[in-house]
């Protein structure tokens, strides 16, 4: 990923020095593993702990496998190098390349998953926060965009906290999908290698070991992985989306703060843009563009092949870092939102009174009314506030088939704005339980 997109944490993650290191630790474990099983000499293993502390040539490995055209045999060939070729000749006993470069993946992949876990918990108490804030924050509901019925602030922040929550699951199991590793060798059948081997270099690296491996750890948990980081890429455009509708003009229930010298644009001096959400709405298409490949990544022919190495190599470090940066932000945009209460009342009240509709004809037809026609009472007055610009209630109250069924007091009642805030507590409850 860019630079522009990612932050050094999970940059680091999937830097070539670190995927080197991961896979010096896998074999290095190994060869302790089976010293301990006798099957190499204990002086061998313990000589490949020579490098522990050496920082592994990149270039140099690079060069190498210019040579062999093979990733893993170019790191054995400089690790022997460092440990000495006599005493590195039993490092990889019994392996085979995907046992270091599956297992070194998932590795990556976990550790992906607890900065985006933390990630996720920073954006979770900076909505619960702003949800507390605006808790009875009255702003217009909308359905299809149009005016609807009255809802507050809180609710819309408690309502993405909820989505947020549910995705804070999704990424921990996610997590728990991925830590698998294997070590099986050749097919998946430890012929050549005792499985206990694998037990010991899965515990040392957080793991469990994958209960049936072919050559390659099953790819429907790569699949579920990167579903999982989808859904939290749509979550992300959801919040961004209404974000970037209350901050249009003609709107401006909220905007993105905008800092002294900050500039919208380059043409128009007056402008202040949505631009961090419309940013979060693009990453968020980068998040998913990788759910797919990841899909058809999962069949594999016979026991393995290597068509899903290069998708993996790419979406694996691109998807973690750009949704790492996408979180950051759009934590930093809720914390900094800026929001016009004002505003949320004057556009609830443009259509004089036309939202609180419901309530009446649910009056009519509470008063004997049959609801077709309480409906057609109700909507011949709300039409005139849309066409002619009336006032609703003034309309209702000057209408006698409605005067017929309700009294003045009775009407004037069905306006009481605190009607549809009556259960915001309980909401907070089931959302925060607390």
């Amino acid at each position: 990923m860019i630079p522009r997109y990612s932050r050094p944490d999970m940059v680091a993650i999937w830097s070539p020095a670190t995927k080197f290191r991961i896979w010096y630790e896998i074999e290095a474990h190994a060869c302790d593993a089976m010293a301990d099983l006798g099957v190499i000499p204990r002086a061998n293993a313990d000589a490949v702990w020579k490098a522990r502390d050496v920082e592994f040539d990149v270039a140099r490995i690079d060069e190498i496998e210019a040579v062999t055209k093979h990733d893993v045999i170019a790191f054995l060939t400089h690790l022997a190098g460092h440990v000495g070729s006599d005493e590195a000749r039993f490092v990889h006993q019994g392996m085979t390349s995907s046992d270091v470069l599956d297992t070194c993946f998932n590795v990556q992949l976990v550790r992906a998953s607890d900065i985006l876990i933390e990630d996720m918990k920073a954006l979770l108490a900076a909505l619960k926060r702003r949800a507390l804030e605006h808790k009875d924050t009255v702003r217009i509901g909308r359905s299809h965009g149009i005016h609807a019925e009255p809802t507050t602030m809180g609710l819309t922040f408690a309502r993405f906290y909820a989505e947020m929550d549910r995705n804070l699951n999704r990424l921990e199991k996610a997590r728990y999908e991925i830590a698998t590793g294997a070590i099986s060798g050749a097919v998946g059948t430890f012929a050549n290698i005792d499985p206990a081997v694998e037990e010991h270099v899965c515990a040392k690296l957080g793991l469990e070991p994958e209960p049936i491996s072919t050559q390659v750890i099953p790819r429907d948990r790569h699949a579920a992985f990167f579903a999982a980081l989808g859904v939290v890429g749509s979550s992300i455009e959801n919040i961004a989306t209404e974000i970037r509708h209350m901050q249009r003009t003609e709107v401006l229930e909220a905007e993105e703060f905008f800092s002294a010298g900050q500039k919208g644009s380059s043409a128009m001096p007056h402008k202040r843009n949505p631009v961090l959400t419309e940013n979060l709405t693009g990453l968020a298409r980068l998040v998913r563009m990788a759910v797919v490949p990841a899909m058809e990544n999962v069949a594999l022919w016979h026991e393995r092949d290597i068509s899903h190495s290069s998708v993996e190599r790419n979406i694996g470090p691109d998807t973690t870092i750009t949704l790492d940066f996408a979180l950051a932000r759009l934590t930093t945009v809720i914390d900094k939102l800026v929001i016009y209460p004002d505003n949320m009342l004057a556009n609830m009240n443009k259509f004089r009174g036309l939202v609180m509709s419901q309530r009446v004809l649910l009056a009519l037809t509470q008063a004997g009314v049959s609801r077709e026609d309480a409906y057609k009472l109700v909507q011949r007055n709300a039409m005139k506030v849309w066409e002619e610009g009336k006032d609703f209630k003034t309309e209702l109250l000057g209408d006698a088939e409605v005067l017929a069924a309700l009294s003045a007091e009775e009407i004037e009642e069905k306006f009481d704005i605190g009607y549809h805030t009556k259960h915001v507590d309980t909401i907070f409850k089931r959302v925060f339980k607390d």
